[in-house]
């Protein structure tokens, strides 16, 4: 396993776990690596019930890759209305929705040729 996977995975571990501090739902990991011409290795796709609840899915995956990793977002965009919000830590982009926003783009069906794996949470 090279370096880059060894953090990407690192990283992946940590925004799950910031997602599930705050219940975030329907928890989606899409691997790019075997698409040509992407922009990053990984889409972190997830889903709250409200823009407080996306927002504080966003605030919690930030503090909790920040204390463990010491690690923070190249960018981050779509705050104010909390409807869709992209992280971007440049390997993984992150992707935090409002339920009817994210079926509405339906990401993962742009991304077909993607392996996804969901996440089973216990909440």
């Amino acid at each position: 396993m090279s370096k880059k996977e060894k953090n990407s995975d690192q990283l992946i571990a940590h925004i799950i776990k910031g997602i599930e501090e705050v219940k975030g739902n329907d928890i989606d990991i899409l691997d790019l690596r075997e698409i040509e011409n992407t922009v990053c290795d990984y889409f972190i796709i997830c889903n709250g019930t409200s823009n407080t609840q996306v927002n504080a899915i966003v605030n919690s995956i930030q503090k909790t890759v920040s204390k463990n990793l010491k690690d923070k977002p190249w960018h981050i965009e779509g705050s104010e209305n909390a409807e869709w919000v992209l992280m971007d830590y440049v390997d993984v982009v992150v992707h935090v929705f409002q339920k009817h926003i994210r079926e509405f783009y339906d990401i993962e069906s742009l991304w077909g040729d993607a392996k996804i794996t969901s996440i089973q949470t216990s909440y």
